[in-house]
């Protein structure tokens, strides 16, 4: 087992590796910008290093600082998380050429699978369903010739993309040309990469994804699946596990394929496959996400595995300790992403200092927070606050309990969250019924706005007498002052007094 690893991420989910990092009895050093210094991650590691100023480009992108930070603090290995680095090939090769282990899949199975052109040719050679597409060239005369053949409506892709990013939807031929062009500007100032492919756009799909692990030695199970149908911009705001879609055939077909799809590229550790289900219950590859995932706890509290315990493990060089048949699912489990975002104005950030948080505390739940009381959510990262988990005995039980846990999270400041929102979803008939598909925000809630009903009077006559008990102020003996001392013994509304 590893003495110290380093965490090349921030916010919660390197929040989540050191405490898996504490459990195991093993060192923690965090890695820091500028504007991260007082961040929650950086007070709970046992070391931290300051890496660059605010822009990822000069601090967590940094390979060079990171891998001289790990060398110099005694690290013997590297944990990325996700984002940043997390799937960056040649950072793999770098941490292995310096000594360290990397966390993480081997870097030529990073390189298949984060080229979605690769990726589909091995999913095609392995017997994986795909979208139906064309890629065999980049040149715009090649991707019109071949879009008419495959017929419309289609998706134009980036070769490197993710997150929504160089990817289009064209409705119409007329369309196909500047759809191109723009995809293709997004897409080099995203990635440096301006390649693309097409593929039929299946209308209205589930999309779901499978866990998968795998150790060194060969062994590769999944860890069942991920309903992630509910997002906005293409990037996922709502997760569960069980979907509501499966039935046992599906699952094991789709849990084979996902297995498959891992052993055809040599993969080793944690990573997810995702597919796109339509209506007919057909499901085709979508790409692997070859590192940790946000919504990972879901997994784990329906699995009953620490995947962040179990991708430490397996880097250790530690196989697998349970088989396919050993793994089974308990209970229901909903994950929400709390952002600093307005849902009322096309989902924005609506960064600011976080004043007070308050987080619920209850059976069944859990919060991955990054940020705390006297923390700011910025501009120079994602603007998520936390993930709140919960699990139930069954879906709906689900749905109650995290209904309940987003009323009591309090979050105070100048920040505007996105906790009403999620709960008008949660109480949408449409989610209620699990018929959700990835265009169920824009077809439901394209015109949400929150509720703007004035506060109740008790709200009101409690937040004046707060404001009248605050500014009251006692004499002090001897002339004593206390009026910049809210903690003062002195201050008081009694009216009573020591001494004559």
């Amino acid at each position: 087992m590893f003495n110290k690893i380093l965490i090349a991420n921030r916010g919660e989910i390197a929040v989540r590796i050191i405490r898996a990092c504490q459990e195991m009895g093993v060192a923690t050093v965090a890695v820091y910008s500028d504007a991260d210094e007082c961040s929650l991650h950086v007070t709970l590691a046992d070391q931290a290093v300051n890496i660059g100023p605010p822009p990822p480009s000069e601090s967590y992108l940094r390979d060079d600082h990171i891998l001289d930070a790990a060398r110099r603090l005694g690290c013997d290995a590297i944990h990325p998380g996700y984002g940043f680095l997390s799937e960056n090939p040649d950072f793999v090769e770098m941490t292995e050429a310096a000594g360290l282990a990397f966390i993480g899949p081997p870097a030529q199975a990073m390189r298949v699978m984060g080229s979605k052109i690769a990726a589909r040719a091995a999913m095609e050679d392995a017997g994986v369903p795909v979208v139906p597409g064309y890629q065999a060239s980049g040149d715009d005369q090649d991707l019109m010739q071949a879009a008419h053949a495959l017929g419309f409506p289609l998706l134009v892709k980036a070769t490197a993309g993710g997150g929504g990013k160089g990817m289009r939807v064209v409705n119409d031929p007329a369309e196909l040309s500047n759809a191109l062009a723009s995809a293709r500007r997004e897409s080099m100032n995203a990635f440096g990469d301006d390649r693309l492919y097409l593929e039929t756009l299946i209308q209205q799909p589930h999309h779901i994804e499978f866990q998968v692990l795998a150790d060194r030695y060969g062994h590769v199970v999944h860890l069942f699946e991920r309903e992630c149908s509910v997002q906005r911009r293409h990037q996922k705001i709502i997760e569960e596990t069980p979907s509501p879609l499966m039935d046992p055939a599906l699952r094991q077909r789709m849990g084979e394929a996902a297995v498959a799809a891992a052993q055809a590229v040599g993969y080793v550790n944690a990573g997810t496959i995702e597919f796109l289900v339509d209506e007919a219950r057909n499901f085709y590859f979508l790409e692997m996400n070859t590192r940790l995932q946000v919504e990972h706890p879901i997994t784990e509290l329906v699995a009953g595995v620490d995947l962040v315990k179990a991708q430490i493990r397996i880097a250790a060089g530690e196989p697998l300790p349970f088989t396919q048949e050993e793994l089974s699912q308990r209970g229901h489990a909903i994950e929400c992403r709390i952002y600093a975002e307005d849902p009322a104005h096309d989902f924005l950030p609506a960064i600011g200092a976080v004043l007070q948080s308050v987080e619920p505390v209850g059976p069944g739940v859990r919060v991955d927070a990054g940020v705390s009381s006297g923390d700011e959510v910025t501009l120079h990262y994602d603007p998520m606050i936390a993930k709140l988990i919960v699990l139930g005995e069954d879906r709906a039980d689900a749905i109650r309990r995290m209904d309940w846990a987003l009323h009591h999270y309090v979050i105070l400041g100048d920040v505007i969250t996105n906790i009403p929102f999620l709960r008008d979803v949660l109480a949408h008939p449409r989610f209620v019924a699990g018929e959700t598909t990835t265009d169920f925000v824009d077809a439901h809630f394209g015109d949400w706005r929150p509720d703007d009903s004035p506060p109740p009077d008790m709200a009101l006559i409690a937040a004046a007498l707060s404001e009248v008990m605050n500014a009251y102020t006692a004499p002090a003996p001897d002339g004593a002052q206390v009026d910049g001392d809210p903690f003062s013994p002195w201050r008081t509304m009694s009216g009573f007094r020591i001494g004559a």
